[in-house]
């Protein structure tokens, strides 16, 4: 009888669901408790399941920098520049459901994309799509897309993914290629969807860096409006991990 069950409910895909009824049949304190309560400890086996294979599913696909980010573990305070209430705000997520941005600035190494990918996992445990990608490896990508007949394509799936991470804004020179390209996946992303950009160059530089004065505004008319911004400080954290290495070793 418990075979024939627990093969019916592999066969439906109910794979957790099967373990956890074998597991109430060796389970003397389950015995005593309601069918209705027994019912909803096998339902809620099978939720959890469902719920951690997506989120796996979700952060393998966002492709993250450093996947194993979490906000709980970000060093906040004046040493960082990083209010914890501002993290407990954006730890809800409602910029994603309201469509804002995150602006992140800050010298090297002080743990801008970490912060990002934290931004990015908190995203995906909330059950949002997300992308991540250096900014200048997806000029790459749409410099291909434009050759291979894919651009329509890549655009639109860029426009879709709930949270887009672009890191390392800044970072490389733009050709005139470049800016259109960037133009064209910001407005497909404005006002229905939320981006996060890091970059070492404080905001106030980034209508210089992006070179032509109308594209410039129009890029930046839909960036920074509706947006958090967050300006890190403090020393680089990888040189302070490559001290606290340095002191083990000699220890």
């Amino acid at each position: 009888m418990i075979t024939t069950t627990l093969d019916r409910l592999r066969g439906l895909r109910l794979g957790a669901l099967a373990d956890a009824y074998l597991a109430q049949q060796h389970d003397p304190a389950v015995q005593g408790l309601s069918f209705d309560e027994r019912l909803s400890m096998l339902v809620d086996a099978e939720h959890l399941f469902r719920d951690n294979r997506a989120l796996t599913r979700r952060v393998k696909e966002a492709r993250l920098r450093v996947p194993q980010a979490c906000l709980e573990d970000l060093e906040t305070g004046p040493r960082r520049g990083l209010d914890r209430s501002v993290v407990r705000q954006l730890a809800t997520c409602r910029w994603v459901g309201e469509h804002h941005n995150v602006l992140i600035t800050g010298a090297t190494g002080v743990g801008k994309t970490y912060l990002a990918c934290a931004l990015a996992q908190q995203a995906c445990r909330q059950g949002y799509r997300v992308i991540y990608r250096r900014l200048p490896r997806l000029f790459e990508e749409l410099t291909l897309a434009h050759a291979d007949g894919s651009y329509t394509t890549l655009l639109a799936r860029l426009a879709r993914v709930d949270v887009l991470v672009l890191d390392d804004w800044g970072l490389s020179a733009l050709t005139d290629l470049h800016r259109h390209d960037l133009l064209e996946v910001l407005d497909d992303r404005d006002g229905t969807r939320s981006t996060v950009i890091t970059s070492q160059l404080p905001r106030e530089q980034w209508h210089d860096y992006l070179g032509d004065p109308t594209v410039a505004d129009a890029i930046l008319d839909r960036v920074i409006h509706r947006a958090h911004a967050l300006a890190l400080t403090g020393p680089s954290r990888r040189k302070e991990a490559g001290t606290r290495t340095s002191h083990t070793a000699e220890a």
